[in-house]
């Protein structure tokens, strides 16, 4: 019996109780949960339903619960329902019930853990978006991990998602990139306000390969090749760093053509029809302290320049009129300072910050060799990239430490640690359960060990207490899933994973033989342990697809 199946014995017992005592059934919620009590004494799982009932219906906490416990103790895979408390449901569950989970699990296979909970939510979700004018550098790559493994996250759990980098191809910044090029290819010194970098050397010589022409023009035209040519070979090479990595995006939405197509001006009418802008100083500026930000901001300059928030609000605005409902923007720990401006303005739009904007702050992200944080790349020259960090522990485990740790903590990845094949190692720790998860159905077909049809499948025989807890561990998997996409923490998935499934089926594995020695006989007992052995692995195997990490058979 899955959660979701205990929840609605428990809301079935709630009607005929309300139906026999003449309560009000409008009282009722649609659906209910059931969670996993703290301590396993106290249960295989846990409701509250009859404390959440009580008032609205006039009845103790404690009547309403001893009602529902005699309910339920009818209901069948239900071996005992005790009151705890004012008025906790403690409910334990038969060993046929519990290990039908284990069936349920390989029969859903890879959809097992998905739900509608964000059913009906349309969801623009933008993340990395760095400037196209070096590698994507550490702290952009925690982006790439932590927002590609939420995009399946809330894609699991219902939503209609859209994932999004915002190019930024205009700009002052393009400017200094175009100027550093071309010193680049003269062999002169980078700019003052310029980049440097091998990088920049290698785009230069492939800017002249596609243009022999640039080194004869003047200065101001080879310039502009160099920032066209430039900009468009920097993004390919994002991108397909990016895509090696695992990330790919339904969107690639450049800011210049926001400037090209009127949008920033289509932006700033819609703000000036809300009655939030104002001139001062020859300027056009937007009043975001109306709404708590600690001053207001400049939209159009008094030369006639746009700024770049007038681009975020032209954004901002696209996104919306394309339809999403909910605009969530991952930005770097630099960024903190946005957060009151862009809420402001979302408001002056008319929209309701809390619920069409939403901005996540993540944290910085060091590379540590031999005990000292690596500084910089050998090729960017002034930061660490996507590339020395997958050359450095690979696209898994840079993946899975990247996504493990709450964004809004900073973290050191540990080269030496992160690349043992020890059990300290979290990837490895979860990754081998894969692999042995497959070793195990491998090993038993070549000792005729089959798990039969789901009809000749015998739950009631996995009743040993390490099979329980592997079953509990298991059965948490939707819960997890839906509260990690509701809280925008995909790092709930990992932890899950290491603490939860990966422990209770290495004890399971070591206290509860699931092969046949020597000369034995297969049981049907072989058989139902070969069932919770394939499902440990569907679990693992989709909780790491959910991070954008492998679940490797063999290791």
């Amino acid at each position: 019996m899955t959660p979701a199946e205990l929840a609605e014995v428990v809301l079935t017992a709630a009607h005929a109780v309300f139906t026999a005592r003449g309560l009000d059934r409008a009282a009722l919620p649609g659906r209910t949960a059931v969670e996993r009590p703290r301590n396993p004494e106290h249960g295989d799982y846990a409701s509250t339903l009859a404390l959440q009932l009580s008032k609205k219906v006039g009845v103790p906490p404690r009547e309403l619960a001893a009602a529902l416990a005699e309910q339920l103790g009818r209901a069948p895979g239900i071996k005992s329902v005790e009151i705890a408390g004012p008025g906790f449901l403690n409910i334990r569950l038969d060993a046929a019930a519990a290990g039908q989970l284990a069936r349920a699990i390989v029969e859903t296979g890879a959809e097992y853990g998905r739900s509608d909970r964000l059913s009906g939510q349309k969801i623009n979700l933008e993340f990395v978006s760095a400037n196209p004018t070096g590698p994507v550098h550490i702290g952009g790559v925690r982006w790439a991990a932590v927002g590609d493994a939420l995009s399946r996250l809330l894609r699991a759990t219902g939503a209609d998602v859209g994932t999004e980098y915002y190019f930024n191809d205009a700009g002052s910044q393009i400017d200094r990139f175009a100027r550093s090029l071309l010193a680049a290819a003269e062999g002169a010194p980078a700019p003052e306000d310029g980049y440097a970098g091998a990088y920049l050397t290698e785009i230069a010589e492939q800017v002249k390969a596609r243009r022999p022409d640039v080194t004869s023009l003047d200065e101001a035209a080879a310039q502009e090749v160099f920032r066209v040519e430039g900009v468009e070979l920097m993004f390919a090479e994002i991108k397909s760093s990016l895509r090696d990595f695992g990330v790919e995006f339904d969107t690639y939405f450049n800011e210049k053509d926001l400037h090209d197509r009127g949008e920033l001006e289509h932006a700033l009418q819609r703000l000036q029809q809300h009655g939030h802008t104002f001139e001062a100083d020859g300027a056009t500026w937007l009043r975001t302290t109306d709404f708590g930000d600690d001053k207001d901001r400049v939209l159009r300059k008094s030369n006639g320049e746009w700024t770049y928030f007038a681009a975020d609000c032209a954004y901002y605005l696209d996104k919306r009129e394309r339809g999403f409902e909910r605009v969530v923007i991952m930005l770097g720990a630099d960024h903190h300072g946005y957060l009151g401006r862009m809420k402001a303005m979302a408001a002056c739009f008319g929209d309701d910050p809390e619920r069409n904007l939403e901005i996540l702050i993540g944290q910085l992200v060091n590379l540590v060799r031999d005990g000292a944080p690596v500084r910089m790349s050998k090729r960017a020259g002034t930061v660490v990239t996507l590339e020395d960090l997958v050359d450095a522990i690979g696209v898994d485990a840079a993946r899975y430490a990247l996504a493990r740790y709450s964004a809004d903590s900073p973290i050191d990845i540990d080269v030496e640690l992160w690349t043992r094949a020890k059990n300290d190692n979290p990837v490895y720790y979860v990754q081998y359960v894969a692999a042995r998860t497959a070793g195990v159905a491998r090993n038993a077909g070549e000792v005729g060990l089959t798990r039969g049809d789901g009809g000749a499948f015998r739950p009631e025989l996995l009743g040993h207490e390490k099979e329980n807890e592997l079953l509990k561990a298991l059965a948490e998997f939707p819960a997890v899933v839906a509260t990690s996409a509701e809280l925008r923490e995909p790092h709930r998935v990992a932890r899950y994973l290491e603490e939860s499934v990966a422990q209770a089926y290495h004890r399971f594995y070591d206290n509860c033989r699931i092969l046949p020695q020597g000369d034995e006989e297969v049981t049907d007992l072989h058989r139902a342990r070969l069932w919770l052995n394939d499902a440990t692995r569907v679990v693992i195997a989709n909780g790491l697809h959910l991070l954008g990490v492998s679940a490797p058979e063999r290791m």
